[in-house]
């Protein structure tokens, strides 16, 4: 039985071997999820359960404003890929190889290449890391494009950032005279 450890997590085996690596399903793009779900489905029906032990697509929130509407949404951090830990052999590489929407093994030639236990648990810590709420990729003095809202074509330059809010004071010279214009940072980019 499948056991989800957390989103876009999944564990396929309890038990661990000490032969399973990490490799890298290259798929379709935007295929991911639908990959994985396809992937469970052929390990439990071929009863390959004891060769298969986790699958992983790392995923990041993101934060975006659409028709001046704040949403976030979930974005693949490595788009087309999938993460499974496995015992790679003939038959465990035919059904991953064969599963649908998956285009081959990230490796050298047509030897899969086995990605590190290291490199595994960077990503772990990355997704499991408290991040900021927002991003900040302007500095003070820079100058910016509206991008969204009244004032959208406007140009300013940037006169204050409150991260915590995820806002920017923007000075835009309006009938001739500057005047400070708040914007999230979504709603400004560089000029």
């Amino acid at each position: 039985m499948q056991k989800k450890k957390a989103k876009n997590y999944w564990v396929v085996n309890e038990k661990d071997d000490s032969r399973a690596d990490w490799y890298i399903l290259h798929t379709y793009s935007g295929q991911e999820s639908r990959v994985a779900k396809i992937l469970q489905q052929r390990i439990h029906s071929l009863k390959m359960e004891d060769k298969f032990f986790e699958i992983l697509i790392p995923t990041e929130e993101r934060l975006k404003i659409r028709g001046g509407r704040r949403f976030t949404k979930e974005e693949m951090l490595f788009p087309g890929y999938v993460f499974v830990k496995m015992v790679l052999d003939d038959n465990s590489w035919a059904v991953a190889r064969g599963s649908e929407g998956v285009t081959g093994f990230v490796g050298a030639g047509d030897k899969p290449t086995p990605v590190t236990e290291r490199e595994i648990k960077v990503i772990e810590n990355y997704l499991a890391a408290e991040k900021p709420k927002y991003t900040v990729n302007f500095s003070v003095g820079e100058a910016v494009k509206i991008a969204d809202g009244p004032f959208a074509g406007f140009l300013g330059t940037v006169d204050g950032i409150d991260q915590e809010r995820g806002k920017l004071r923007v000075m835009v010279s309006i009938f001739g005279r500057e005047t400070p214009v708040e914007l999230d940072f979504l709603q400004a980019k560089k000029a």
